[in-house]
């Protein structure tokens, strides 16, 4: 068993730390400083953003969910979305399965 604290896990703004990366799923922890934001961007693999500490907005298709701790948000292989702090933010990524087909082969480590 792994297991890992993510309220208090040291990560620092911009530089986001993979907690576990297996075939199945990659897990990455981040740290988004308020009123910034991960502009509109897709990944190759499903993705899952579980927000830890703080205020996010997610957009996905022109639709918006705001929230804290406890908002889980889901998207599609490819699906385009965005994330923006409202307050610092705690951010748990989720990829599976890893890597996701097509990821260029600089990011299969």
């Amino acid at each position: 068993m792994e297991y890992w604290d993510l309220s208090t896990h040291e990560v620092d703004e911009h530089h986001p730390v993979v907690l576990d990366s297996q075939p199945e799923a990659r897990g990455i922890l981040l740290a988004l400083p308020a009123g910034e934001r991960m502009q509109e961007h897709e990944v190759h693999e499903r993705a899952w953003v579980t927000v830890v500490a703080g205020d996010v907005e997610i957009s996905c298709d022109g639709e918006h969910a705001r929230g804290g701790p406890g908002l889980v948000a889901s998207f599609a292989p490819h699906e385009r979305h965005e994330v923006h702090a409202h307050t610092d933010a705690r951010l748990l990524l989720l990829l599976a399965p890893w890597p996701g087909e097509g990821r260029p082969p600089e990011w299969r480590s």
